[in-house]
């Protein structure tokens, strides 16, 4: 991807700019928050532009909003019906998706109306994009609200750059299926390129489902999916350190500051600043209040707390009921424990200025965030970036995204008043030395991983998963360079073939005694191992045992269990490759194995020295294929803390020692050796290892259309089988 003023498309729900109507009509003032920040950084390297709802708009004024929009700050905006975006937004949104992604499905409502405005309103978000987009741009799609533009602009824009960073929770496969459009979704998902998390626990839930549901494997989080590359990859946001840590000393902010902080000393101040939501745990976090001034009454009157609830949905029931009860809460603990000097909770139900937010987290000797789940949590990084002396205690929510990062502060379980009460217990009596040793420690880190690192952390990786689409993308065998390869190999003074067995010299059979060679094969492998100095390796995921009886008398070195066994010439015993392996492990995986077989008719298990396989290709397709998935994620689990390898295969899934692999072969068998003319071959995952490993000079050929790390494919074992004639006709052509 060119980098010299590349322009970059931010796709939102909202632009970041509020419309206001007032008496003259329609106020546009821009809105300031963490991506707007981050985003900012990017200007000097690209050329960025925004699209997205700017809220509701009347028609009469949506042409003019929409010219300002566009020629004065480079906002395009995506005007939405007010049924449509009510429907969309409140409805699908955030009452299907955003209660099932934090892992509350009781309060989730599934309404296919609701779906379908959804759909309706990625469509109209997907035209918009396309009208803007310019061949070249990089497309970066957010959160929750677009899951399914992904799949309507690759359908218009193929080649597109499309990166996604989802700033909510990615819940656990159990969770997920619950919702009836799971497949929609995570189908639309995958045809991104980057699909970024704010933690790992995120990432790999979902790489669970798209291994559980769609059946796909990943390397790293990166998945081979319709000739393309989707990696996923995990991105936590940061804020803006400077701005905020700056902000207590800003001459225009001083007076509010000021303010807030008389109001607050000399007592200690603990704040939590929350908006009303469920997932928030505002009454958790009260009900733990009142047990700490019930548990210790020596803190009446020494300590006050601040609750600062921001507006939101207060229309819908749930909302207002949970609006009622955080009232309720507030005023029986202010009743049961105020005096006429003293208030214990100061209650706040609207938004803080700037000025006002950081004068709050300047004076508050206590941070308690709590939330039951949330994706991040900036309001803990800001507190401790604006604590420049180091003192302040953060109370944070295990739940919080941010509690795999700020590992020094106090994490409690929020669903626990007692872990709440004891918290802040020990926060109000840290001594000021351990505080500021915590705090300074987490400061550094956010200093280091600031919104800005993150921006350009997260371009870099989408310029890279790119750059690795194009050079893995299918190149089929052209004409030239067969002929080339031809050429190389007659004119070698010395060569080594690796060749797959299963779907590169045989087409897969339905058990596996079935996959003899027939005589054609035989007689080519003849042919080519009998040249003078030449080397033809079978380097196969069969038992020793079959590929000594199918292959005996060919000349070739048969090398069995992917790697695990080698045998040089028909006249030597098969070596292990590697010192003799535990194999006590399968003691515990065979009864797990043995199970699917006796869910999935036709399946089998296969044991060699090195593995076990659990083979369905007889089974019937679609249960079968669904038991793989669960097998598979079951296995992931399990085998862990095990030295063995989880390898899904053809209508297989295998369970092998670590330590063996067709790239591990390579490296030991030709360690001392270096071919003029290496060729390759195989047909599945467990080839790319080879593929990985091989000098650049090497030819190599993935049997089937995929993407993969060879240099070219073919569509079939039939064209390795030609190829390797054409092979031996080369060499004897160049000899006569």
């Amino acid at each position: 991807m060119p980098s010299a003023k590349q322009r970059v498309l931010v796709v939102s729900n909202r632009l970041p700019m509020n419309i206001r109507y007032g008496n003259e009509g329609p106020e546009l003032t821009p809105s300031s928050g963490g991506l707007v920040t981050g985003l900012s950084s990017l200007q000097g390297e690209y050329d960025m532009a925004w699209i997205g709802w700017p809220g509701p708009v009347a028609k009469q004024d949506r042409s003019r909003i929409e010219r300002t929009l566009t020629e004065e700050h480079r906002f395009y905006p995506v005007f939405l019906p007010e049924q449509l975006s009510e429907r969309y937004y409140e409805g699908f949104s955030n009452r299907a998706i955003w209660p099932i992604f934090h892992s509350m499905p009781m309060y989730a409502k599934f309404s296919l109306v609701e779906w379908d405005a959804y759909k309706k309103a990625n469509a109209l978000f997907a035209q918009r994009v396309v009208s803007v987009y310019r061949p070249g741009d990089v497309l970066w799609v957010h959160d929750y609200h677009l899951l399914l533009l992904s799949r309507l602009l690759r359908q218009q824009l193929p080649a597109a750059t499309i990166g996604f960073f989802l700033h909510i929770p990615f819940p656990h496969y159990d969770i997920f299926r619950l919702m009836p459009q799971h497949r929609e979704l995570l189908e639309s998902m995958l045809d991104l390129d980057l699909i970024g998390f704010h933690t790992h626990d995120y990432a790999q839930a979902f790489l669970g489902c798209v291994r559980r549901i769609l059946g796909f494997e990943n390397t790293l989080g990166q998945m081979f999916i319709n000739n393309r590359i989707a990696q996923v990859d995990v991105f936590p946001m940061g804020i803006d350190f400077k701005k905020y840590s700056t902000a207590a000393k800003e001459e225009i902010l001083q007076p509010e500051i000021e303010k807030i902080y008389r109001r607050m000393k000399p007592r200690k101040a603990v704040f939590k600043v929350s908006r009303l939501d469920y997932t928030k745990g505002i009454p958790q976090s009260l009900r733990a209040i009142r047990l700490f001034f019930r548990r210790y009454p020596q803190w009446h009157e020494k300590v006050s707390f601040v609750l600062v609830v921001v507006p939101s949905r207060e229309r819908v029931d749930r909302y207002a009921a949970l609006k009622r009860e955080i009232d309720e809460l507030v005023g029986n603990i202010n009743s049961e424990f105020g005096t006429l000097e003293w208030t214990p909770i100061r209650y706040i139900y609207r938004s803080l200025s700037f000025g006002e937010l950081i004068g709050l987290y300047h004076a508050a000797d206590v941070a308690l965030v709590t939330p039951l789940r949330d994706g991040m949590n900036l309001i803990a990084k800001e507190y401790l970036a604006v604590k420049n002396d180091g003192t302040g205690v953060l109370i944070l929510s295990e739940m919080a995204g941010a509690a795999k990062e700020l590992l020094e502060a106090l994490h409690v379980n929020p669903n626990s008043e007692e872990e709440m009460c004891e918290a802040l217990y020990v926060a109000l009596s840290m001594p000021v030395e351990e505080q500021q040793r915590r705090n300074n420690l987490m400061r550094q880190r956010l200093e280091t991983h600031d919104i800005h690192q993150w921006t350009k952390r997260f371009f870099t990786r989408l310029r890279d998963v790119k750059e690795t689409t194009e050079r893995l993308a299918i190149r089929q065998l052209d004409p030239a360079t067969r002929a080339e390869m031809i050429t190389a190999c007659a004119q070698a003074p010395d060569r080594a073939f690796i060749l797959d067995y299963d779907g590169t010299l045989v087409p897969f059979a339905a058990e596996p005694h079935l996959a003899r060679p027939d005589t054609e094969l035989l007689t080519t492998l003849r042919r080519l191992a009998s040249l003078p100095n030449t080397t033809v390796v079978i380097l196969s995921g069969r038992d020793k045992e079959s590929l000594d009886i199918w292959l005996a008398g060919t000349g070739v070195v048969l090398v069995a269990e992917h790697g695990g066994w080698v045998k040089r010439t028909s006249v030597e015993a098969w070596e292990p490759t590697i010192a003799e392996a535990d194999d006590t492990w399968k003691r515990e995986i065979r009864p797990l194995l043995e199970l699917y077989v006796d869910r999935i008719p036709e399946s089998f298990i296969e044991e060699k020295t090195f593995s076990l396989a659990w083979h369905y290709r007889k089974a019937e397709s679609e249960s079968a294929t669904y038991a793989a998935r669960e097998l598979l994620d079951t296995l992931s689990n399990l085998t862990t803390n095990l030295d063995i390898h989880v390898l899904p295969g053809n209508k297989t899934v295998e369970v092998r020692t670590i330590g063996i692999s067709k790239g591990a072969f390579f490296r030991r068998f030709f360690a001392t050796s270096n071919p003029s003319f290496l060729f390759a071959a195989g047909d599945d995952w467990t080839d790319e290892d080879l593929f990985a490993v091989l000098p650049s000079t090497a030819y190599s050929v993935k049997v089937g259309l995929y993407m993969s790390k060879a240099r070219a494919n073919v569509a079939s074992y039939a064209d390795i089988r030609q190829l390797l004639n054409d092979f031996v006709g080369g060499i004897d052509a160049h000899h006569r």
